[in-house]
């Protein structure tokens, strides 16, 4: 297949550029002009615009239900430390939530437990087109998902303060250094290995930094928490909401860390959201920080992760720092960057074909493309 001289919004150069893709065996193998089409199939996109498909960084898509508020799916609320859970077992890929999703060109996305206990379980990445999960997966075992703040106080009853729930944090994390130590001690010899703990096993590849600690945080206080303790332990972290991420700068420059964002097109559910701001984006990628912008879907409907872009744009933001908030920066954000996010050699072949730039309202998907294969036509 080749897609014939659109113009191309790769998410890596900022300057769009008119050019053919040729597309084989599901991944991009070329980007050029004039690239030779006998024997494959066409598609015309003269006077169209080309982007690479959506990556949506966090949310709870497949997990949380549809039409209703019951959050039992996506929100184990009997115990504050729930690490061995895993969102795979949890994804339901008939979702009508799904299917919106990928025919508004958001075909990669991040989901998995929500933010009631302080540590929720793993969250994985998967395409937004399939009836098997297993089968949608772009990288399971993403993130170990943990939550500071509000949530854990209001959701689970043994908790009441933030000092509680960073003890919780950082009492499993102590636990799963001592639980590895006994197990690299004990080698091959089983009679020396410790009781198996399924939670803290959960837990060592947080702890080897095979996988990163995805924290939901919205005050700046949280925030600080947040890498306080990553940087005691010696993990990975990104912090997640970032919602007064504009108050600590500073902070967030030292630290290095990956923010996402949002949501930003809801209500003042709590009160630490009081100052919630479209500006928390465009200041934190001005200071060079690596930005994704998130629905936090179902909170805001996935299907709005453009348009919440274009807010951004709208409050300052430079477009294609936007744009890269909404592809490479979430590919990035959730380790996938290899496979999705942006137009280039090598990487899956999933590609939107639009009338307009996709973070304004009237623009129209005409054509979405997964792995190679046209899923959406208009």
């Amino acid at each position: 297949m080749i897609i014939k001289s659109g113009l191309i919004h790769d998410a890596v150069h900022e300057e769009a550029y008119i050019a053919d893709i040729k597309i084989v065996d599901g991944k991009i193998a070329e980007i050029a002009e004039n690239i030779n089409s006998a024997d494959c199939e066409v598609i015309d996109a003269t006077g169209l615009n080309v982007f690479p498909g959506m990556v949506e960084g966090h949310c709870h898509t497949g997990l949380s239900s549809y039409g209703t508020s019951d959050d039992k799916e996506h929100n184990e609320k009997n115990d504050a430390l729930n690490p061995h859970l895993r969102a795979i077992d949890g994804f339901n890929p008939f979702s009508p939530y799904v299917e919106r999703a990928l025919k508004a060109g958001i075909t990669t996305i991040c989901t998995g437990p929500g933010s009631a206990a302080v540590v929720g379980g793993t969250f994985m990445a998967v395409k937004t087109c399939g009836t098997c999960v297993d089968d949608m997966l772009v990288k399971n075992d993403v993130a170990m998902k943990c939550a500071l703040g509000e949530n854990p106080k209001r959701i689970i009853n043994s908790i009441n303060s933030r000092m509680s729930v960073a003890a919780k944090l950082r009492e499993i994390l102590f636990q799963t250094k001592e639980y590895l130590a006994k197990k690299e001690l004990a080698g091959d010899d089983i009679t020396k290995m410790p009781k198996f703990d399924m939670k803290l096993e959960a837990m060592i590849p947080v702890i080897k930094k095979e996988i990163h600690l995805k924290i939901h945080a919205h005050r700046a206080d949280d925030i600080c928490t947040a890498i306080r303790i990553a940087k005691e332990f010696d993990v990975k972290l990104t912090i997640e909401h970032c919602t007064e991420g504009h108050l600590i700068v500073d902070e967030l420059v030292r630290a290095n860390v990956p923010v996402i964002c949002g949501p930003i097109m809801c209500g003042g559910a709590k009160f630490e959201l009081s100052n919630k701001t479209f500006k928390t984006a465009v200041i934190l990628a001005d200071a060079g920080l690596n930005v994704s912008i998130t629905t936090d879907a179902g909170v805001t409907q996935l299907e709005y992760l453009p348009i919440c872009a274009g807010y951004a744009v709208k409050e300052g933001m430079n477009p294609f720092k936007a744009l890269q908030a909404i592809t490479i920066n979430p590919a990035r954000h959730i380790g996938v960057e290899d496979r999705v996010g942006s137009l280039e050699v090598g990487k899956d072949a999933d590609i939107l074909i639009t009338d307009g730039d996709i973070m304004v309202s009237n623009t129209n998907v005409l054509k979405v493309i997964v792995d190679g294969k046209v899923l959406v036509e208009k």
